[in-house]
């Protein structure tokens, strides 16, 4: 499998100019610990991490570092001074993310994961943003496979899932970024979290009515009292 087969297409990013508290909001309403900055042509600026966002609540707190530790700080002061007074997106963004193309293997993009030290990575198409890789896809992918086997995802497996996601973002109300839909020679399975019971009919239904689907496994769960007031 590879990132494209897993990968989370319709991503929530925002703007260079986007408040901070809108961004902490954007977090806490969609369950997710970071969003990617994009600019006018969907290229990808940078990321905003719950760790930008919590330099930004110890300065309102009122924490600072010692003086001995200010003198061995060096430089660092004056970057850590915006990131912790920053307004806007551009200004506490991590810049130059690290990111993966669509066709990289999973099993590198989990030592990828590993070795940042980062839960998700974005998925880029000649510099532009075209989805993200989280821990749980992965870990969703992985699941789809046998441990003593790995089942090649075909084109035609591709297909059927961009179907799917594009029936249920067109027709059934249901935010395709909440959920995630994997492939394996035409077995379907889908993660995520919907508002309703209607809800998680609705995308099997959209999923068992695409051609090629030999079976559907829905795994979707109930969205948390007063997240889903985000959008109404």
């Amino acid at each position: 499998m590879q990132a494209v087969d897993v990968m989370t297409a319709k991503v929530i990013t925002v703007s260079p100019d986007a408040d901070v508290r809108e961004i902490a909001r954007l977090l806490l309403e969609n369950n997710i610990s970071a969003v990617p900055v994009v600019g006018e042509s969907d290229e990808i600026l940078g990321i905003v991490s719950e760790g930008d966002l919590m330099r930004r609540v110890e300065n309102d707190e009122g924490r600072q570092k010692s003086w001995w530790l200010r003198i061995f700080a060096g430089g660092s002061s004056a970057s850590e001074y915006v990131k912790s007074h920053a307004r806007r997106a551009s200004e506490i963004m991590t810049r130059d993310p690290i990111t993966i193309s669509e066709d990289e293997p999973l099993h590198r993009v989990a030592k990828l994961l590993e070795k940042h030290h980062i839960k998700r990575v974005p998925v880029v198409r000649n510099g532009k943003l075209v989805g993200i890789v989280s821990r749980a896809n992965l870990l969703r992918g992985f699941s789809a496979t046998a441990p003593d086997t790995e089942t090649p995802v075909t084109a035609d497996d591709r297909e059927i899932r961009d179907a799917i996601l594009k029936e249920v973002d067109k027709h059934t109300g249901v935010w395709v970024d909440r959920i995630n839909v994997i492939v394996t020679e035409g077995v379907v399975q889908v993660w995520g979290l919907v508002e309703s019971q209607e809800e998680k009919k609705a995308v099997q239904v959209a999923a068992e009515n695409t051609p090629g689907v030999k079976s559907v496994e829905n795994n979707l769960g109930m969205m948390p009292r007063g997240v889903s007031g985000f959008w109404t």
